[in-house]
């Protein structure tokens, strides 16, 4: 039976709820409503200061882990969807990849994990999220190295003085399976120490297959733990450790004809059965936080990540006018890669009176040692055919005799950089408060030594304590990984390359109804981003690829969003943007959209409680039409996608048991997400999955 995992993970905690009462673990009980857990008041990522959202002179969402529960996520990017001004790129090689405002969010500045920076070339531990904040607009002033678009912030699970144990399963058509367990508390009597922990294992099979039949598979471990101590009444230690295995076989994606249609069906992988990636990460370090005094505290910080990975490819690449049918080549090989990242962070923290106003005043510095190596490992070619390729078509390539180990070279790079950042929040009375501040940066690698200084200014006007009008400017720098195009595949190898720049102006309102249980909010935005790379795909050709950097490009938008409760009994998330996007001053694609950015994108989540027992939820995604090409020739149709869901709780032997059955995609909707015209994801059909979670 398909969903037999599920009933043995209930048997399962049926026994540990016998064995629980036997030995006397605390009782979690939990009444009232979800409404406080759909609205959030703060996100600390977006000012690195304890400020409301009504204090921020910024666009930010938060998502909450009760809309992650409920929506039976097991991956980032479906948290993200629940945010319309966050659009899927590409999903190849087990790793998603999104656009923020219409920007690429790059995996190694894109991504914050408890304000570090954080990377993120793999698909994120969610079950360890307590939420995930969506700073919207260039971020440099206080992280440094960052995207026009904005940052996502994972908030993780932090340790609880009262007892915790949770038990969860689900399981889907498929036979996907998860187990998770989350458990915490107090280590002594006093409570000064407390714990939390995490363990996940999932199995996950696939709607789409391999040309031989077999499904594509993931096999994912993961572990945590946060300990927290109260060394005393001014000073406390925070000390963390998680480690993940992700293995899963390869799917880089569909190809679409000039028609903007996917060739072939869309359940077909054109990787070969054995491509697979196999990842290891693990994440340490500590906070530490002490009161200097009643105005003045200090946070320190420090994160080591290593991750490694090995991927073994199939490299299937697709050939000039193909169709269904057709053979195609493929260039083997194997490759490990090894990616360390350390960061570091200093902030003082003061909140003051001077010249007759307030003052709340960040001064901070951060650091981030970055090095990546690589071993690979190709099929050996001859003289006359150097670089041999493997017709597939119906029948799959044999797997080759390739090994990472076979290198004896070690492909290296690394650089450093720091920042050191001001930031004043300025309240001159309850009507009005100014925020400014400004960083310097340098970052120090060989060939690619760079350094800027960036302003950020915000002005907020209070009309009630429930509303916020403000203005914000704010700039970005991304320094690029080399001052010339390094890239032998590439047909502009050797090109000069500049830093890119960015530059946001943005006009907005927030406001709060229902007695502070719902927020409404609106944004004008003008973003603006020079030398970004561009990246086309070469077919029929002794290169790979054409790299060209724009001149200027350009998004002017709105985006509008309403989160929390209407009632007693519903509640919302719900986001609309609008992008114009637009090449300018660009010698190739003057005039034209990126790839991947629709004009038009909304999503809504609701949830409607019958009682406190049963509670439903039902939820729309859509996103408008989007080019697949920087020639803006091939078109992606929009697409709307119906997901819903029901809760329904009941307690056992005085322990709380919440079954749970979602449906996603519920019409069966057929669309394609990104990856431009050569890694396309195409959408999941309909799909059920059922689970169950036990508390004690």
């Amino acid at each position: 039976m398909k969903y037999s995992p599920l009933f043995l993970a209930i048997s399962m905690a049926t026994s540990i709820t016998a064995y629980a009462d036997s030995n006397s673990i605390e009782v979690i009980e939990v009444t009232g409503s979800y409404f406080n857990d759909y609205k959030v008041d703060e996100a600390k990522g977006a000012m690195r200061t304890d400020v409301s959202l009504l204090e921020t002179a910024q666009s930010v969402t938060v998502i909450s882990n009760t809309i992650v529960e409920e929506q039976l996520a097991t991956t980032l990017g479906e948290v993200l969807t629940n945010d319309a001004s966050l659009s899927a790129g590409s999903k190849q090689r087990n790793r998603e990849v999104f656009n923020l405002r219409g920007f690429e969010l790059s995996s190694s500045n894109g991504y914050l994990r408890d304000g570090h920076q954080h990377w993120s070339h793999y698909q994120q531990p969610i079950e360890t999220l307590e939420a995930v904040e969506v700073i919207k607009g260039p971020s440099s002033i206080l992280y440094g190295q960052s995207g026009p678009g904005g940052l996502v912030n994972m908030v993780t699970k932090k340790p609880t003085a009262r007892s915790l144990f949770t038990l969860g399963a689900d399981t889907d058509q498929e036979g996907s399976t998860r187990f998770t367990l989350d458990a915490g508390g107090a280590l002594n009597d006093d409570e000064s120490l407390r714990y939390r922990g995490i363990l996940v294992k999932q199995d996950v099979t696939y709607q789409r297959e391999y040309q031989n039949g077999d499904q594509r598979e993931r096999d994912r471990f993961l572990g945590a733990l946060v300990v927290d101590y109260d060394v005393s009444d001014d000073l406390f230690l925070r000390v963390h450790y998680d480690y993940t295995n992700d293995k899963a076989g390869l799917d880089t994606g569909g190809w679409l004809n000039e028609e903007g249609d996917l060739i072939g069906d869309d359940k077909t992988i054109r990787d070969m059965s054995w491509a697979f990636t196999d990842i290891d990460v693990e994440n340490y370090g500590a906070d530490i936080n002490y009161n200097i005094n009643d105005t003045w505290q200090v946070t320190v910080g420090y994160n080591k990540q290593t991750f490694e990975r090995q991927r073994f490819e199939s490299a299937a690449k697709k050939t000039s006018g193909f169709v269904e049918g057709d053979t195609y080549t493929s260039k083997p090989y194997d490759r490990f890669d090894d990616w360390q990242f350390t960061t570091k962070f200093i902030d003082f923290v003061g909140e003051f009176d001077f010249a007759g106003v307030s003052h709340q005043l960040l001064i901070g510095a951060n650091s981030l040692d970055y090095y990546y190596g690589q071993l690979k490992d190709s099929v050996k070619g001859t003289a006359e055919d150097p670089y041999p390729t493997y017709a597939a078509g119906d029948n799959e390539v044999s797997k080759p005799n390739v090994n990472y180990k076979n290198d004896p070279t070690l492909s290296s790079s690394e650089y450093d950089y720091y920042g050191i950042y001001l930031q004043d929040l300025v309240t001159f009375n309850d009507n009005w408060q100014v925020s400014f501040g400004g960083r310097y940066d340098k970052q120090n690698k060989e060939g690619a030594d760079n350094e800027s200084f960036l302003p950020k200014f915000g002005v907020l006007y209070h009309p009630s304590e429930q509303a916020t009008i403000y203005y914000s400017y704010s700039e970005g720098f991304e320094p690029q990984s080399s001052d010339k195009l390094d890239n032998d595949t590439d047909i502009n190898h050797g090109m000069k390359l500049t830093a890119m720049e960015s530059k946001q102006s943005e006009i907005g309102v927030k406001w709060q109804l229902v007695d502070d249980r719902l927020m409404l909010s609106g944004a004008i935005f003008d973003i603006s981003k020079t030398g970004k790379l561009i990246k086309e795909d070469l077919v029929d050709s002794e290169f790979e690829s054409r790299t060209t950097q724009a001149g200027e490009q350009r998004h002017k938008g709105f985006e509008l969003g309403a989160q929390g409760a209407i009632n007693d009994k519903l509640f919302v998330m719900s986001s609309l943007i609008n992008i114009d996007a637009e090449y300018e001053r660009d010698a190739l694609y003057q005039g034209n959209t990126p790839v991947d950015v629709p004009e038009w994108s909304a999503a809504l989540w609701s949830r409607y409680e019958f009682n406190d027992k049963l509670a439903f939820n039902a939820g729309a995604f859509y996103e408008g039409e989007r080019f697949a090409d920087n020639q803006n020739t091939i078109k992606k149709d929009s697409y709307t996608r119906i997901d819903v869901g029901a809760t329904y709780q009941m307690d056992i032997n005085q322990h709380e048991l919440n079954l749970r059955f979602n449906i996603n995609n519920l019409l069966d909707k057929k669309y394609l997400i990104g990856g431009g015209t050569t890694s396309v994801t195409a959408a999941d059909g309909i799909s059920f999955r059922l689970a169950a979670q036990l508390a004690f």
